[in-house]
Formats: C-alpha cells, sequence, structure tokens
C-alpha cells in the first residue's frame, strides 16, 4: 500500500514537471523479416540517449520479441493487465537506459478482439501515459489487418520500415497505401534498413518516396537509412541491443544520427503542449465505426 502511494506521488511529480504530452508512433513494415523490431528498439534508446522519455509496446502479434532482443523476461505482460485487470503501471518493464517497455506476452492476438469494456479499460489507462512520455512507440506487427489498423491510423505519426529488396519495397508500398486509404492525412516517415552502402540505400529511399509521390499523391519523410551490418546479428545472438553492443559500429552511428535529427525536425511538437483526446479520442471513435 505504502509502495502503491509512493508510485503514485512519483508519478505526479512527473507530470507536474512537464506540461508535454506524448506523441504517438506507429512503427510498420509491409513484410515481416526486415528487422522492424530491432529498429524500435534501437531507435527507443536513441530518443533516451537525447534524453527524451521513451515507452515502448511490444505490439507484434504472434512475435512479440522486444523481451527476447533485451535478453529480458517481462514479469507482466499486456495480457495480463486484461486477465488480471491490473493498472497499466503494473505491466511497465525497465530496460537499459531506463528504456519503460511493455512486452507482447502471450495470446496477444486477443488484445486485437477486446469487448467494449476491456477497450474503454486500456483508453483509460493509455491516458495516465501520454502525460509522462515525450513519446509512446508501438512496435505493430508485420503488415496490418483491420483490427491493428484502428491503432496505426489512430498514431499522430507512422514509421514504415524496408529493405532495397524488391519484395519488401513492393510491400511497404502496398501498407503506406493501405494506410493512406484509411487516413490521407496521416505523416509517414521511412527508414531504409539493411542497405549495402549509403549510396545504394539513398538512391532506393529517393526511388521509393517518387513512386510513392506519383502514385499515391502524398509527400513521406525519408528518416534515414541504415546499413546491413553483421553487428545487427551478433547482437541479437547475443540479445544486447547493437547500440549498446558496439556503439562505434555503423549501424549504431546511423540510428543515432537517425534519432537525433527526428529530436530536432520534431522539437516544436514537444512545445506545444498536445490534446489529450488526440490518439485516445482517434482511436475510440474508430473503434465505434467498427
Amino acid at each position: 500500500m505504502v509502495r502503491d502511494q509512493a508510485s503514485s506521488l512519483r508519478r505526479r511529480l512527473e507530470i507536474s514537471k512537464s506540461p508535454r504530452q506524448a506523441k504517438t508512433i506507429a512503427i510498420v513494415s509491409g513484410k515481416g523479416g526486415v528487422g522492424k523490431s530491432n529498429v524500435a528498439l534501437n531507435f527507443s534508446l536513441e530518443l533516451l540517449k537525447q534524453e527524451k522519455k521513451v515507452l515502448l509496446f511490444d505490439l507484434d502479434v504472434g512475435m512479440g520479441n522486444i523481451d527476447i532482443l533485451l535478453g529480458l523476461q517481462a514479469k507482466k505482460s499486456i495480457v495480463d493487465m486484461f486477465q488480471e485487470h491490473l493498472p497499466v503501471h503494473d505491466i511497465i518493464e525497465t530496460g537499459p537506459r531506463g528504456l519503460a517497455y511493455v512486452s507482447a506476452g502471450s495470446a496477444l492476438s486477443d488484445f486485437f478482439a477486446l469487448n467494449y469494456e476491456n477497450r474503454e479499460y486500456f483508453l483509460s489507462e493509455y491516458e495516465k501515459l501520454i502525460e509522462i512520455y515525450d513519446y509512446i512507440i508501438f512496435d505493430m506487427g508485420a503488415g496490418a489487418t483491420s483490427d491493428s489498423l484502428s491503432i496505426i491510423i489512430a498514431a499522430d505519426e507512422c514509421i514504415v520500415v524496408t529493405t532495397p529488396e524488391p519484395t519488401a519495397i513492393t510491400d511497404a508500398y502496398g501498407m503506406i497505401k493501405y494506410i493512406l486509404s484509411n487516413r490521407s492525412t496521416m505523416p509517414i516517415s521511412v527508414i531504409m534498413n539493411r542497405s549495402a552502402s549509403t549510396k545504394s540505400g539513398r538512391k532506393a529511399l529517393d526511388r521509393f518516396h517518387q513512386v510513392v509521390f506519383k502514385f499515391l499523391d502524398s509527400e513521406i519523410n525519408k528518416l534515414g537509412i541504415l546499413p546491413d551490418d553483421k553487428t545487427v546479428s551478433t547482437a541479437v545472438i547475443r540479445q544486447i541491443p547493437y547500440v549498446l553492443l558496439n556503439e562505434k559500429a555503423p549501424v549504431s552511428k546511423a540510428v543515432n544520427e537517425i534519432a537525433t535529427n527526428y529530436v530536432m525536425d520534431r522539437q516544436e511538437d514537444l512545445v506545444i503542449k498536445r490534446k489529450s483526446s488526440s490518439f485516445v479520442q482517434k482511436l475510440k471513435q474508430l473503434m465505434i465505426e467498427r
């Protein structure tokens, strides 16, 4: 009881210190196997390095692997929140650099088939988080289902992770088309992962940008390029995020640059107080419409 009161007091103090509210970011990919979760994790860690408060939600249905990439085992997951009716703060785990994250757990597919009561519970708990963090990041599953789409298009921004591989590019294009057909004003950024070189990666990203602009009449933000670096596979095997395993590795330097530029470009977003209804109200409306 005393511990709960102390935790509640600390959260109120955190909120009073900063009037800012979290920006919700959905990180997606058109297909699996492009390194999306690894990018989400290491990008989150680099945002922390920029002195931002970050909460990473693992919502990769059936493939949740943030725990595995961190070499940790969460005590509670988002599934437990509903099964045991837990406060959201009880399922938030702490990783390296103080990263706050929520594990997917097992049977996460149930999350996308919530009844009305549990949906309302999730949203009411989510509202407790938006005044504590600068960024709340959803690591979504590959592709988009009608269920997960609601969360994606309710987000403030979407980051698409792809690779120069033709099938990955095609699927990423399909994902962006699907998102824009449901929300034409969605801000979309793209990260080109596993590029053979900076030059080839930039060319692939430029071409992709042109195709999206030509055929979807939409401007996407070219967020950055990550090299095909053996450090990544070593980090996965050792279950240590690559930015922590070797901060001087090409891929670590690249994701640091992406995070640094991202924060600089969006600094105004965090200075201006967000309406608390932004993500929550949009998601409520989408759930009503379904």
